[in-house]
This record gives structure tokens, sequence and C-alpha cells, in this order.
């Protein structure tokens, strides 16, 4: 195999000095030269090797002071890494550490304190602890506290995770409909009495128990939703369901209902997300 003839660089500075490079036959003068911008500097005095893929051994006689060897590496993954990085910065999540009262469970609290007076009061009635001339007041007190708070308990539901992108919540405020920003409320808060988050949407939607709809036991329960920006900068909730007896056919043929429901002003796509997920994308139609 004919090998590539050598690639001779002149050193910088003053004196002499003569670089005499060997190259494989996978690398070229113009390929050598190619590589060897100002960036990186390689400091030498008698000798050095360089092994990269292709391998090469390269002598110089110096005859007075040092000579610089510069060479552009990686010019490419910078580049690439910084577009990572702004793609990333600009897709950031936002965290949810804002404190509210919705955030709340009155279930927890009210038992909580109803058990607390209940104990302290039983304590204190026995002259376990002080404060017997409160006891009774305690006690009266208490247990309705603490059945009103296992009630609110039984009752309660939980709300769903949020997972918000910066850009997604910078818009909300001005693009996002009234009834997306109630939706968003709603299944972020703690609800007593429904059986599930959006409850009733999803009767009127899916129709439980009529002609043409499903029976209740396979309605779809709401797992998350997020908020987040469509390729053409519109701001856009999604309400993440799982539906182990549906299918993505079912959500389909309703997409107009959702659409209905939750408008005006918005547009409703349907998404499978598999593993029985299925995603209702609620997008705005406000142009941002």
């Amino acid at each position: 195999m004919p090998m590539s003839s050598p690639v001779v660089v002149g050193g910088s500075g003053g004196g002499g000095g003569m670089l005499l490079c060997s190259p494989t036959p996978g690398l070229s003068a113009s390929t050598f030269n190619r590589i060897s911008s100002p960036t990186l500097r390689l400091n030498f005095s008698t000798a050095f090797a360089l092994n990269n893929q292709g391998r090469f051994l390269s002598k110089t006689h110096l005859n007075n002071g040092r000579r610089e060897l510069r060479l552009v590496v990686g010019a490419a993954e910078s580049t690439q890494s910084s577009s990572v990085a702004t793609v990333t910065a600009d897709k950031s999540l936002v965290p949810d550490d804002e404190f509210s009262l919705a955030k709340v469970s009155f279930g927890v609290i009210g038992l909580g304190v109803g058990v607390t007076l209940l104990s302290y009061g039983f304590g204190a009635y026995f002259n376990i602890l002080p404060g017997s001339e409160w006891s009774a007041l305690m006690l009266t007190y208490g247990f309705p506290l603490a059945i009103i708070g296992m009630a609110l308990k039984y009752a309660e539901l939980k709300p769903v995770p949020c997972l918000t992108y910066s850009d997604a919540q910078e818009l909300r405020e001005k693009y996002a409909t009234p009834i997306l920003k109630q939706v968003r409320s709603d299944v972020t808060r703690y609800r007593y009495g429904d059986e599930q988050h959006l409850d009733e949407a999803l009767k009127r939607i899916f129709q439980y128990g009529q002609g043409g709809g499903i029976p209740r036991r396979n309605a779809p329960t709401l797992q998350m939703i997020r908020e987040e920006v469509t390729e053409d900068g519109k701001y856009c909730l999604v309400l993440v369901f799982e539906a182990k007896a549906l299918e993505l056919s079912d959500f389909e043929q309703r997409q107009a209902k959702f659409a209905s429901f939750f408008g005006p002003g918005i547009t409703a796509e349907i998404v499978g997300g598999g593993q029985n997920l299925y995603e209702v994308r609620l997008i705005s139609n406000t142009a941002s």
C-alpha cells in the first residue's frame, strides 16, 4: 500500500527549526494542514508522539528556543455541546416548590389535631399529663375533629403531578385560556368527594353506560399533566390518562368532544403514550 508523502511544517519564531511528519496512509497532507489551525498549543523541545486513530511519529531538531505547534481539536464537538446545552436550558423544568393551601390535606390536619387533643385530653383526665382542668374541653373538641379528619381523609382525592417547562410557564398567563387555567388548578389540588379528577368531563365525553359509550369501570384515570410549548410556539396543556381497558381509537373518535368540552379557543390532539397511557393535548389557539 503506498504511503503518503511526508509533511513538512515550518516552525514559528526565530531559528531554523523544522518538523518532519511521516503520516500513515489514513492521514494526508491536506488533512494534517486542516487540523493545524491556531487554538490548541503543544510546546515541545526535542521530540513528541501523537496517537489518534492514525499514528505518526514526529521528530524535530531545534536550534534556538522553543517551537509551537497549534492544533484545532473538537470544534464540531464543542459546537454540538453548546447547542444541546442551549436546548436543555430552554426546556428546563420549573420546580413546583411554591406553598399553597390547595396542596395541604385538610384530612391530615383535622385528623392530626383531633387525635392530639384526644390523646392529651385522656392523659390529663387520668392525671398522667398536666392540665386536668382542660381535659374535658380537649376531649369535647378532639373527638369531632378526629371524626371530621377521618371522613375528609377517606374522601380526599390527591392532586396529580404537574410538569411545567420554563417556556410554557412564560406563555401560560398570557395565552392559556381560562378553562385551561381552571383545569390545571383543579387537578393540582386536593379535592373531596370526587371519585377521580375531571370526573364530570370524562362522564360527558365517554358517556358512561350509554349507547356508544363505555362502562364506568373502564373509565380512564388522569395520571399527570404537563405544560409545554408546541413547535409553532403555542401553549399546550397535556392530560396523561391511564386506561387499561381502552384503545387509542377510543380516544381518537372522541377528539372533537375533548375540543368542544375544554373549548372554546383550543385544539385537541390525541397521542398514544404506550403502557396503557394516552395523551390528550389541549393546544391554545391564541397565537404567541
